[in-house]
């Protein structure tokens, strides 16, 4: 009777079998190593960043040096006048009326404004209250007084002592004939050696006329603009 034959194993390593069933662990050297370099990392991440916020404290804080040296720009020039200065146009316009002023023989420009175009009645009126009653200011306002009528008086006529022309206008300009007045500074008498009487506008009535004057009254020229 034969036995079966029993199948011949092959002796196994115990220490091969023993790395089988364990599996892979990873090296103690390969952890050391990747733990140093994470440690190397952070702390060159921490170094940036105390090294930028230092920075910009240093920055933002100034030096010792920026407390004592200054500089100050010199001051532009402004083109716009400050309000406590005059324009240029004022300042003229009050040193052309200081000459005005201080001029004695001041013109009729003097009463009027610049550019102002009154009539003639205004000018007079101006005149009278400045208290001046020369020149045109000697004639009232036109339409106040109407012209006066008398004795025309011939220019080539001698007049005898106590007698005047007196020349006028119309209120359009045109000239009137002068006629005879008295004069304002000699006083008449009778054969008495009484004084005449003289009338308030000393207008000479035509029986009082001087010998050799011809008896003609003046006409008033009729106005410009009816003609």
């Amino acid at each position: 009777m034969k036995t079966p034959r029993r199948s011949r194993q092959t002796p196994t390593d115990p220490d091969n079998d023993h790395r089988g069933r364990r599996g892979w662990r990873p090296s103690m050297g390969y952890f050391a190593i990747a733990l140093g370099l994470t440690a190397v990392g952070l702390y060159l991440l921490m170094s940036s960043d105390e090294a930028g916020n230092a920075a910009t404290a240093k920055a933002a804080q100034p030096s010792s040096r920026d407390k004592f040296v200054t500089w100050t720009p010199p001051a532009l020039p402004s083109s716009i006048p400050a309000q406590n200065e005059s324009p240029p146009i004022a300042e003229a316009n009050a040193e052309a009326n200081a000459e005005r002023d201080a001029d004695p023989t001041r013109d009729l420009s003097f009463y009027l404004a610049r550019g102002e175009k009154p009539t003639m009645a205004e000018v007079i009126e101006r005149l009278h209250q400045a208290g001046i009653h020369t020149g045109l200011g000697a004639f009232s306002p036109p339409g106040t007084r109407p012209p006066l009528v008398g004795l025309a008086v011939p220019e080539d006529f001698e007049l005898p002592p106590g007698y005047v022309r007196h020349h006028q206008a119309t209120d359009d300009g045109q000239p009137i004939e002068a006629i005879l007045m008295y004069a304002p500074d000699y006083q008449f008498v009778d054969a008495a050696n009484r004084p005449i009487a003289i009338p308030k506008d000393r207008v000479v009535p035509p029986e009082h006329a001087p010998p050799g004057l011809p008896i003609r009254r003046i006409v008033i020229p009729a106005p410009m603009d009816s003609q």
